[in-house]
């Protein structure tokens, strides 16, 4: 490969925000130095779109040698509390990814409001005892220019004494706000007045009671990267109109602290836009999530239905699998839909490299070989990941009495079924040929047990298994496994794209996003595992025990089929 290939080759890999990134490093901004951050508010649990920003402000911390922060935008106290902040910190460990510092934006609700008197006293800012629906009203249009507030004018000690008021427990929530002076004719809305203070009485979860007034995000979040010594503020499509704003307010915090005037100019924060993550067949919306948890329609954030972190994580898949998952979709300027299938192929592919083989039976039907001792039975030895080099073994008791899978038999099978039927042979996996004598049913023509007889000589390992036989059968020894419930899910929404629906969302949910088994059996190995372990149930899929797995109840959660079934059962 020549030079200009190497560097082709380096730039196709590299997204546009690297490449910003890149150009910025290269021009010595910032003295060389690159410092992102990750800024969630702690209002909710953590999904997958999230997944997405941690891992380009994360990953780009590492590969360039920067540092990342994480700081928690908690200037909402009515809906934030230390449950989010936990499971936050919780989510992107386990994602991989270890923050410098953590930060809060309560760390500067002092320094904000400092920078807002000084804002309302050189003409920027002033109190409006409007409300919400008068001011918006004269917001106008994005055609058409709004109206000015008929505070827009008031004296300064006038919005000085009333911004001072709405800090205090006597101010009514909703009588006033404070506004940034701007530009009421501006095409872009944002810059037409906007509101930077409320009135909030709810008690924060940090600073107690001791703010009664609290900042816009807009206000706060330009300024804490500012104060930050944040380099690159990578953020979603969605602030791309907002970024104007975001260096106005930036601009003059810089000539508040002085550093204008002192000629420090080079350094700002750089907004950077990339696209959300979406997917098919769910929905992302906060406000969505929390109602399917309010209203029970999913067991909470945690439900493996859920598109949060947790809940990926209680299903069984791997942090592995969502990094792979981002990484082939990359970052772009334009919004996309992606297809879930897609994720299920990364956890499929990451998993198959790393789950332990175990047997279960789903649907269960007995199976006596006839001719093999009553009482007796034997340890036969099965490798733990033919994918893993030095993965190891585990034993699995072989006796008379199996459990099959009720597919797997056919009294009167095609000729192309190569699976159990009367008269032919078929090996069970790690043990032996077995070839089937009959099979008995009930009154109504239900099949309750399958006879077969087995090969002695045919035992996996000795020479007599090498003979050809077309199709090899999972098992669980009737006397050495452990019952089970199975849960399997599907898709939580039946239509592709449930967010651009103009339908009810409750009336696009899969009433079938969740089936029980109960009667299912599992390996005394898979027994003994426990939430976290990844497993292959042979032939079946991929899962996970679950948490609420106890000693009087053992659940596996299915994380993932070992094929896509999804998009065929839909094309039927």
């Amino acid at each position: 490969m020549d030079i200009n290939e190497d560097i082709n080759e380096k730039k196709r890999s590299v997204s546009f925000v690297e490449q910003f990134i890149e150009e910025d490093l290269a021009e010595g901004k910032n003295g060389g130095r690159l410092q992102t951050r990750f800024p969630p508010e702690p209002n909710g649990y953590l999904h997958i779109g999230h997944a997405k920003a941690i891992c380009m402000d994360f990953g780009a911390a590492e590969k360039y040698n920067g540092v990342c922060n994480l700081r928690f935008d908690d200037t909402n106290p009515t809906k934030e509390n230390n449950e989010y902040v936990e499971n936050i910190l919780h989510d992107i460990s386990w994602l991989g990814f270890k923050w410098n510092k953590i930060f809060y934006a309560s760390d500067y609700f002092q320094k904000l409001w400092d920078f807002a008197i000084w804002m309302i006293r050189n003409g920027h800012a002033y109190v409006d005892e409007q409300t919400s629906e008068q001011i918006a009203e004269q917001k106008g249009t994005p055609t058409t220019p709004g109206i000015a507030s008929p505070y827009r004018d008031r004296p300064v000690e006038e919005s000085l004494r009333l911004f001072e008021f709405m800090n205090t427990a006597e101010a009514v929530e909703g009588s006033m706000v404070l506004r940034a002076k701007m530009d009421m004719a501006n095409p872009n809305m944002h810059f037409r007045d906007p509101v930077i203070y409320r009135i909030i009485h709810t008690p924060h979860h940090r600073t107690g009671t001791q703010w009664h007034c609290y900042p816009m995000y807009d206000f706060a979040h330009g300024q804490s990267d500012y104060f930050e010594g944040v380099t690159h503020s990578i953020c979603t499509l969605e602030f791309v109109p907002h970024r104007p704003l975001y260096d106005k307010l930036v601009d003059l915090l810089k000539e508040y602290d002085g550093s204008a005037a002192k000629g420090l100019n080079d350094f700002r924060p750089r907004q950077i836009e990339f696209n959300r993550l979406n997917l098919t067949y769910t929905v992302m919306s906060k406000r969505k999530l929390h109602q399917l948890i309010e209203e029970g329609l999913v067991t909470g954030w945690d439900d493996p239905r859920m598109p949060t972190l947790c809940g990926m994580r209680r299903r069984g898949y791997s942090p592995e699998s969502i990094r792979n998952f981002i990484k082939s979709i990359g970052y772009t300027k334009f919004d996309a839909l992606n297809d879930i299938e897609l994720l299920e192929a990364a956890v499929r592919e990451d998993l198959n490299k790393k789950a332990t083989r175990v047997s279960a039976v789903l649907n269960p039907v007995k199976l006596v070989i006839t001719n093999y001792p009553e009482g007796q039975s034997e340890e036969m030895i099965a490798e733990n990941n033919p994918e893993q080099e030095n993965s190891g073994t585990h034993q699995i008791t072989f006796s008379r009495t199996l459990w099959i899978e009720r597919d797997d038999f056919m009294e009167d099978a095609p000729k192309k079924f190569f699976r159990m039927t009367p008269g032919k042979e078929v090996r069970l996996k790690n043990a032996y040929i077995v070839m089937c004598t009959g099979c008995t049913k009930d009154a109504d023509g239900n099949i309750t047990e399958i006879q077969a007889e087995y090969d002695p000589e045919s035992k996996s390992g000795m020479a007599g298994a090498n003979r050809k036989v077309k199709g090899t059968l999972h098992w669980v020894s009737t006397d050495h496994c452990v019952q089970a419930e199975i849960r399997e899910y599907d898709r939580l929404f039946y239509v592709e794209n449930p967010a651009a629906d103009g339908r009810d969302f409750h009336e696009l949910l899969n009433p079938d996003s969740l089936r029980i088994k109960n009667n299912c059996y599992v390996e005394q190995y898979a027994a003994g595992c426990k939430p976290g372990e990844y497993l292959q149930f042979i032939r079946l899929g991929y899962f996970m025990c679950d948490v609420d797995s106890d000693d009087n109840r053992l659940v596996f959660n299915k994380t993932v089929g070992l094929r896509d079934t999804w998009a065929k059962k839909n094309k039927q």
